[in-house]
């Protein structure tokens, strides 16, 4: 996971729209395809699963856990907690956002045939996805509701 400072701009979701954009998406999968499961990439892809599990009445959800360490001492590197077993044929795969599109290649690999969905896709990663709602540019931070608290921020004309 990168770090804050190394971005451009801050895209700040709230949870009603996190919500919407789970449901837009749920949306554009109704009807394109019979899942008979989802695998939810830990741990953004934990919500957006859950409601479009909801949405699509799927009631057999299970989790692939890969976990980042750019922010710590091992850069680049990426380890697999927890897989998958069997190819994806059927499954639909969900995570929250595909940024340098890293994480995705991992989990593709190991679950090849799964369609792949997001909410967001940053232009990076967006090759790898099958769906997505929301493209956003690579040098923009989403700023997740579960890693935010609500508090004062200053008018964007006062911050020149």
């Amino acid at each position: 996971m990168a770090t804050h400072a190394n971005y451009q701009k801050t895209y700040p979701i709230s949870w009603e729209q996190l919500h919407r954009d789970a449901k837009a998406l749920a949306w554009r999968l109704l009807g394109q395809h019979y899942f008979k499961g989802i695998i939810a990439i830990t741990r953004g892809g934990l919500v957006p699963a859950a409601i479009v599990a909801r949405e699509l009445d799927i009631h057999l959800i299970d989790t692939v856990c890969v976990s980042s360490y750019d922010w710590k001492d091992k850069k680049g590197e990426a380890d697999v907690l927890k897989g998958f077993a069997g190819d994806g044929e059927g499954w639909l795969l969900i995570d929250d956002l595909v940024d340098t599109g890293r994480t995705a290649t991992i989990v593709k690999e190991m679950i090849p045939k799964a369609h792949f969905a997001t909410i967001y896709a940053k232009p990076a990663g967006r090759s790898q996805v099958d769906t997505f709602i929301t493209e956003v540019s690579q040098d923009t931070w989403i700023l997740f509701p579960w890693d935010a608290e609500s508090q004062f921020v200053q008018p964007l004309a006062s911050t020149r």
